[in-house]
């Protein structure tokens, strides 16, 4: 849910800070000339403006495709496999010449993941489960080792590392801390995962394991700092057996209001907060945050981009955000700081768009709308989209 408009006094403020303090953002590899001037701001997309719908519903640049690929509570087409209600985060895994999206279930009680494997032309060859049982799996995140980490989102929420191929069981990794988990990204330079908390008054961790590749054991920490800039990390004291929530354990940990999605790349991780609608960046070498976008930043009209959720990548370093409500867009963000929409999805007023994902060559972006055209909270009208088309890279 987005947060309130904020005032001018507050914009101006907001707007003088990141011009002074924040203009070191995104020194990775791809971001480190970006932002010079501050986060992000409205401007010409690279794929230039969106259409009207096409027969999927969707908002889409000139030379993309899209389709529905599953419906919630409905056979996924050539299968017997019946697509599960609530479609949240996501993912795509290489598979032989063909791929694998996995798709998280926000429910409670039978939650879980199901996925979808393709062929080498995206053709849906089969589906199944990889994960049941558990209650409101909303995001997560793709290991470097080929397995998905499904996020449980409640306060005693866990990890679960799945197979993507459902040929292994799904093993709980408590070592990750029980919180209001959302989403989570690996870093293999550092050898961590960094992992969001949905919570008004959340905070932002990373799980550095004993042994990179076994997520069984280690050590969980939270960034601790007062706002843009240098920051750091300490160990919380009781991740698992808790009288305290995890947020409250450490003195000086940085609160965020409402931890969303995650996404590493090049020495960068971006997440989104989307009580503020703001999507943050940090540099892992530097140790230090900075603004990637903020709405209260936006100057010259209106924001493009509220309801700030999910977020991915492609390899041209373009990040794309989903909204939760809103205009019902995926915005794009690129490298010289340009946000923009780049599609939206019509008709689907009372839901949200959750899980992109790109196929391993780029070519294919994955997501849902979660509550599809009905609304409805239990997430039985939600719809799983494929788009297609000349994705930068």
């Amino acid at each position: 849910m987005s947060a309130l408009p904020a005032s001018p006094h507050r914009r101006a403020f907001l707007r003088a800070t990141a011009l002074l303090g924040g203009t070191a953002a995104f020194s990775g590899a791809l971001w480190h000339q970006a932002f010079a001037a501050g986060p992000a701001q409205p401007g010409p997309g690279p794929y230039g403006p969106l259409l009207p719908a096409d027969a999927a519903g969707l908002r889409l640049p000139a030379g993309f495709t899209g389709r529905v690929v599953a419906r919630s509570l409905q056979r996924v087409e050539g299968t017997r496999h019946t697509w599960h209600p609530a479609p949240d985060g996501g993912a795509c895994f290489p598979d032989g010449t063909g791929w694998i999206y996995v798709s998280n279930s926000e429910v409670p009680v039978v939650g879980g993941v199901s996925a979808l494997r393709f062929d080498a032309s995206g053709k849906i060859t089969s589906a199944y489960r990889t994960l049941q049982g558990t209650t409101l799996n909303c995001a997560g995140g793709a290991t470097p080792w080929g397995t998905w980490l499904s996020c449980e989102e409640h306060d005693l929420g866990l990890v679960w590392e799945t197979d993507p191929r459902g040929a292994k069981s799904a093993v709980v990794r408590r070592a990750m801390g029980r919180f209001k988990h959302e989403a989570a990204a690996c870093d293999p330079d550092r050898k961590v995962v960094y992992l969001t908390e949905d919570q008004g008054d959340g905070c932002f961790y990373r799980f550095r394991p004993r042994t990179w590749g076994d997520l069984s054991a280690g050590d969980l920490e939270v960034l601790v700092g007062s706002g843009t800039g240098p920051v750091s990390w300490a160990r919380v004291p009781d991740p698992v057996l808790w009288l305290k929530p995890t947020r409250d354990q450490v003195a000086g940990a940085m609160r965020f209001k409402g931890g969303e999605g995650c996404y590493y790349a090049r020495g960068v991780c971006y997440f989104t907060t989307k009580g503020d609608n703001r999507v943050w960046a940090y540099d892992a070498a530097a140790e230090r945050l900075d603004l990637a976008y903020d709405d209260d930043l936006v100057t010259g009209g209106e924001p493009p981009l509220r309801g700030v959720d999910n977020i991915t990548g492609a390899e041209s370093g373009d990040l794309y955000i989903a909204e939760d409500g809103d205009d019902m867009q995926i915005n794009l963000i690129t490298p010289d700081g340009v946000v923009s929409p780049f599609l939206q999805v019509v008709g689907h007023d009372g839901s949200e768009i959750t899980g992109p994902a790109f196929s391993p060559d780029g070519g294919r972006l994955y997501f849902s709308s979660q509550r599809g055209k009905s609304g409805f909270i239990g997430g039985t009208d939600g719809y799983t989209f494929e788009v297609t088309g000349p994705f930068r890279r």
